[in-house]
């Protein structure tokens, strides 16, 4: 709604898990450093705790996109389970067979779950694979439960446990474990992690990233008062964070206001988070009617949010659709329990058509049955190249094609030790180099990415395949082109003085709403240019490369191919 008037191209502060806005503060790159060591810890438990909306399924996606080769990942989003309702969930998520039942047995027992169970993390142990159990608002599992997930960490061998279990969940997950009752589960909890809230500095960073994202090419809509504010009243959980923000732009369009200043921010707080008392007396000043043309505005918006939510159902991944309704019921929190059990069913019913509905021009492979595909990949790498080529207008001949792009002004940008978490900050199609059952290289045009799945095409063939899939085959080799501006001889830009870097700080005025900098010192320059790569989630260094003028173009709106999200 208000996306236009502030200069946006895309909506700002949706609470949708949108991998494009993923910003990674140094307390998620902690988390998530936790969650990789217990992985590879020798089994047993890895708890990570933190409030609502603090980021835990941020850092929980991060990980199952850096999770090592040849790991089996089971997720659990609904833990209020029985013993074997979670023990039948397990083997689900694992494609281990659901047990035979015994004669005259209606249902299956514990036994029949464990004993399938059990030899399936033998067999995978032998063939050299982890097994993974990933359990979500673990604060909701029962003591039973829990003692059965105590019980499943029995089965190990000299040198490991064979399955590794990670709770995720909110402060009372830490307090459970705390009984003594639950003191043998706690002894075998080999790493754990709170997640705590943004600090002022970091939730600036991270608003001024999600604008970034947006397109955001005026200046700031948030003056300093007002941001500080937002993080007093949000306490710097970013759930809260976008809540607020978005409120008070909604706010600020609604009084025909180019700012929101810190007596929006305080009457949004009011609006979204239903409190007057951690809000100061000027958001008692708020007239009647105005409160009226603000609440019609946010039934507009909540509208709005029931359109997206279903709009996305009808186009994600079938994989994705039961995570939806969990977003929905988030997302309509705030807004009261009518309009909740409205979003609620919404979703409900486009989740259902969705399911049954295949995605067109793509096929769905899984980690079974992906090696007898690669005859549709190239060991050539040249080959590869060509097939990017065309998404950037480029014809390549049979020579170097790094020489070719560069009489076109683009460049080459190939790293080793890629993530998809940078990937999606970079957001182009590039060129992946696989490794097949022998281990030899393939390669293959990555052209989509969503949460659960990526889109590989060659030779005009495109093939759907999970994220877990894709783990196991690519090692991080990536490579794409990138518009480099005039002037740049390849070399990092690491100082104010020169054509290139007087233009890179030109943009980064324009992108900051800002006139054009004085020439300045070095130090000033470096500042500017590491608020901008913390924003867009790369190392704040002040050195500027291929990764930085990427992020660069694309916040300037440059016109390069993007990946589909769907």
């Amino acid at each position: 709604m208000y996306e236009s008037y502030f200069g946006l191209k895309h909506e700002p502060f949706s609470i949708a898990p949108d991998p494009r806005y993923l910003f990674m503060s140094e307390r998620h790159r902690e988390a998530l450093a936790h969650l990789l060591y217990g992985v590879n810890g020798g089994g047993g438990f890895v708890l990570l705790s933190g409030e609502i909306g603090a980021g835990k399924t941020t850092v929980c996606r991060c990980f199952l996109e850096q999770i090592p080769r040849r790991t089996n990942v089971a997720y659990i989003f609904n833990p209020k389970l029985t013993v074997p309702e979670l023990l039948h969930s397990v083997c689900a998520e694992f494609g281990v067979p659901h047990p035979e039942l015994g004669k005259g047995e209606t249902r299956a027992t514990v036994k029949d779950y464990l004993d399938p169970l059990n030899e399936f993390l033998l067999k995978t142990h032998a063939v050299n694979q982890n097994n993974v159990l990933i359990i979500d608002e673990a604060q909701m599992l029962s003591a039973d439960v829990l003692e059965q997930l105590r019980l499943l960490t029995n089965l190990e061998t000299n040198e490991r446990k064979l399955l590794q279990i990670i709770l995720i969940g909110q402060p009372e997950l830490r307090d459970m474990l705390a009984r003594p009752e639950l003191e043998q589960l706690a002894q075998r909890v080999i790493a754990r992690y709170h997640l705590g809230a943004l600090t002022e500095t970091e939730t600036e960073a991270y608003i001024r990233h999600r604008l970034s994202v947006s397109g955001m090419t005026t200046a700031m809509p948030f003056d300093a008062k007002a941001l500080a504010r937002i993080h007093q009243l949000s306490r710097g959980v970013p759930r809260r964070i976008n809540l607020l923000c978005d409120r008070a732009l909604l706010g600020a369009y609604a009084s025909g206001k180019g700012l929101a200043d810190r007596d929006i921010v305080d009457k949004a707080a009011v609006e979204v988070f239903g409190t007057r008392a951690s809000v100061g007396p000027a958001v008692l000043r708020l007239g009647r009617p105005a409160w009226m043309a603000l609440s019609a505005l946010a039934a507009i918006a909540l509208i709005g949010v029931i359109s997206l939510i279903v709009y996305a159902t009808q186009r994600a991944p079938v994989a994705t659709i039961a995570k939806l309704p969990m977003a929905a019921s988030v997302a309509t929190s705030a807004i009261g329990p009518s309009a909740a059990s409205a979003a609620h069913a919404a979703v409900s019913a486009s989740s259902t058509a969705a399911a049954s509905a295949p995605i067109a021009g793509a096929t769905f492979l899984t980690a079974a049955n992906l090696p007898t595909r690669f005859k549709a990949l190239t060991r050539n790498e040249k080959d590869a190249w060509r097939e990017l080529a065309p998404e950037w207008k480029l014809a390549l001949d049979d020579g170097d094609p790094c020489i070719t792009a560069a009489r076109a002004q683009l460049q080459c940008f190939r790293t080793p030790s890629s993530s998809l978490a940078l990937i999606r900050q970079l957001d182009r199609p590039g060129i992946l180099m696989l490794h097949d059952d022998s281990d030899r290289p393939v390669y293959a045009l990555l052209t989509g990415l969503t949460n659960d799945t990526a889109t590989l095409r060659m030779a005009g063939i495109s093939q759907t395949i999970s994220l877990v899939s894709l783990a196991t085959l690519w090692r991080g080799d990536f490579a794409t082109f990138w518009r480099a501006p005039p002037g740049y001889t390849g070399k990092i830009v690491e100082s104010g003085a020169g054509p290139v870097a007087e233009s890179l700080g030109a943009q980064l005025a324009t992108l900051r709403g800002e006139p054009a900098p004085a020439p300045g010192t070095d130090a000033a320059w470096k500042a500017r240019v590491s608020a901008f790569q913390l924003a867009q989630g790369l190392k704040p260094d002040g050195l500027v490369g291929p990764t930085t003028f990427m992020q660069l173009n694309r916040a300037s709106g440059v016109d390069e191919p993007r990946l589909t999200r769907r």
